[in-house]
């Protein structure tokens, strides 16, 4: 608890130590040095100098030559437990002190710097000098928080709570604010911009651009059961008759079968959105906290609004996502079914021209090839009735994968050829391909034409009219995902959005001023702060003009200079018998000099001995004027010189 006042700058450190205890192991003395390494405001302070053993005194500590400060020490006399029993006033507690100091021959020539008066001017000149140096910048500190509190206090001096004038104005101010704080935040032209976090306006963008489309992509298609319900929906179309053509109620069935997959993304995009509104009503409510009814009756009916909103939102999505499947068959025309694209070499003898690289297209009905990849000039188109598959075994001098494409009713496939041979790079491009044929509905040669149980049948015209079906859906769903991806954003700004800002412009003050006079009602907090500013504002008012009353031309005393602090933490203080000893030796003889200071003398100074080191105990006075020596031999004494001694007469 110590530290936290001593380690202001604004503290002076008083290191009380007892003279009776090893200074070198003072703790004030340590503490001090740490918060206070250059001594600018530590000031040594020796008690119990009266305590001490006879023949003892703390003379180099308080000359400064012990351990030294650079401000010096200072030795005061207190009060013993048996003068505050006997009810000794202070008066005559200073008084002894300084009849102890002036009497003590170890002391009485620095005596006009001891004592507690002493140590009392010394504490009033670092006062004084503080001041001095703290208040150019204490009164522009005070002007400028003056400044800012001018406007506010401004606009309470004249405020009355109870007027119906000013909750009327202050409630429209608010509403309106309100509005314009809900309009930015969604429009993103706020005046503080965020830089860590998305929020308002932002956040619903991400939701439309980014999780909405993340949901749709998300309904990934069973391919395996997609291809078995078509293949049922068209069974079940042509029922007892075998259809020669692809039906388009299957088609339907299917789209709309998965049509009602994408409500649930829908509802869920509306869901976060509304989210987001309600979290922007409250963050936008914030600056109404001044009036807690108020905040909490406007975030009930604005977020009522919404929800009221959200509603008409959903039914409008389930209608038009009713809307989406196809109207008519003439749309079934247009998507394309396009299985796969890619080169592949026809291997053809030499003596018929060699083998050759085409681009092929293969759909549902025929396996196209064309002179390059714009698709402009096309080659041959060859029909997938009736056609199989073949493994060819590679050829010695070929580096090409083949496979091979036959008619099972021994017609010609190209030209005079009765198969053709189709090549590929690696292995797993043939293999590829070959999945590929098979969708269209080209197996392999000794594939079976049905399967047990509830499989579907492998009947090669089913299989091109299953794949057919399965090319048009994957299309039909794609524009179906593009149109929600762009009507969902638009439904939910036109019925929850925008509509959730006009209601605050143009409904919501009505709302609310019906019972204007209980919801204008001011928190206690706000209140408390209103009448603190108005108080601080006043204070600092008074305190700048005591301030510019204080007299700038006190006189400061200058600070003493530097000394060596290693004592700390290197050089121990030497013993208290050490020093009883030194002190307890006689001293040489010498003129009768006074060793207070002269009559009508000049103070010593404040630090009388810039020491940096511990140096030896002096075995004689020091110089003239030093301590508050005289400089003239002749000077009036202070205290008189012991008389001499008369030897006894021993009686004859």
């Amino acid at each position: 608890m110590l530290l936290q006042f001593i380690t202001k700058e604004s503290c002076l450190i008083l290191a009380v130590t007892p003279a009776n205890m090893d200074l070198a192991n003072s703790d004030a003395l340590k503490i001090a040095k740490e918060v206070d390494p250059q001594g600018l405001r530590t000031i040594g302070v020796i008690t119990k100098l009266d305590l001490m053993d006879e023949g003892t005194d703390a003379r180099d500590i308080l000359e400064n030559k012990l351990l030294p400060l650079r401000r010096g020490y200072i030795g005061v006399v207190n009060r013993s437990q048996k003068d505050i029993d006997g009810r000794k006033d202070i008066s005559a507690a200073l008084a002894a002190e300084r009849k102890f100091f002036l009497s003590h021959p170890a002391y009485r020539h620095i005596a006009e710097h001891m004592g507690t008066p002493h140590l009392q001017k010394t504490l009033n000149q670092q006062l004084t000098n503080h001041i001095r140096d703290t208040l150019p910048a204490l009164r522009s500190k005070m002007q400028s928080q003056l400044l800012s509190l001018e406007k506010e206090v401004e606009e309470h001096k004249s405020f009355r709570p109870d007027d119906p004038n000013r909750k009327t104005k202050a409630l429209l101010q608010m509403v309106q604010q309100f509005g314009v704080d809900f309009e930015k935040c969604i429009e993103g032209s706020g005046d503080q911009v965020d830089t860590s976090n998305l929020s308002g306006g932002a956040k619903i963008n991400r939701i439309f651009h980014e999780r909405f489309p993340y949901e749709l992509v998300r309904m990934e298609f069973d391919e395996k059961e997609l291809r078995k319900e078509i293949s049922y929906a068209i069974k079940n179309i042509h029922g007892v008759r075998t259809g020669l053509f692809t039906p388009d109620l299957a088609f339907e069935a299917i789209v709309k079968k998965q049509i009602i997959k994408l409500k649930d993304p829908c509802l869920k995009c509306v869901d976060l959105v509304v989210s987001e509104l309600a979290a922007l009503i409250m963050k936008c409510t914030d600056k109404l906290t001044s009036y807690p009814r108020l905040r909490e009756e406007t975030e009930r009916i604005v977020t009522t609004h919404v929800r009221d909103r959200e509603s008409k939102t959903k039914d409008q999505v389930r209608v038009l996502t009713n809307m989406l499947p196809p109207f008519s068959s003439a749309q079934t025309r247009s998507a394309s079914n396009v299985i796969r694209r890619g080169w592949l070499t026809i291997n053809i003898s030499i003596m018929k021209g060699g083998s050759k690289d085409y681009w092929f297209v293969l759909t549902a009905e025929s396996l196209s090839w064309y002179k390059d990849e714009e698709e402009k000039e096309k080659k041959y188109m060859l029909p997938l009735d009736n056609l199989n598959l073949r493994d060819v075994e590679k050829g010695f001098m070929s580096s090409k994968h083949v496979f091979a494409i036959f008619n099972t009713e021994q017609r010609n496939v190209y030209k005079d050829l009765r198969q053709i041979e189709l090549g590929c790079d690696t292995q797993e491009d043939v293999d590829s391909w070959k999945a590929s044929l098979l969708r269209a509905g080209v197996h392999p040669e000794k594939s079976q034409t049905m399967t047990s149980g509830d499989s579907v049948s492998m009947d090669p015209q089913l299989e091109r009219q299953v794949e057919t079906i399965r090319n048009l859906v994957d299309s039909y769903i794609g524009i179906v995902n593009k149109s929600i991806r762009d009507f969902m954003p638009k439904t939910i700004m036109h019925l929850m959005i925008n509509s959730a800002k006009n209601f605050i412009h143009a409904e919501l003050l009505a709302y609310l001023y019906e019972d204007q006079n209980s919801l204008m009602e001011e928190s206690p907090e706000q209140a408390q702060r209103r009448d603190e500013m108005l108080k601080m504002y006043q204070a600092l008012k008074e305190a700048l003009v005591i301030i510019g009353d204080i007299s700038t031309s006190t006189i400061s005393a200058p600070l003493p200079p530097p000394v060596n602090n290693d004592w700390l933490a290197k050089e121990p203080s030497p013993p208290t018998a050490s020093r009883a000893a030194a002190t307890a030796a006689p001293p040489p003889v010498r003129p009768p000099v006074a060793r207070g200071p002269a009559a009508g003398g000049p103070p010593l100074p404040l630090n009388p001995s810039p020491a940096f080191g511990v140096p030896s105990i002096p075995s004689r006075p020091g110089p003239p004027g030093a301590y508050g020596l005289p400089a003239d031999p002749g000077a009036a004494q202070r205290m008189p010189s012991r008389p001499a001694r008369i030897p006894p007469v021993i009686p004859g």
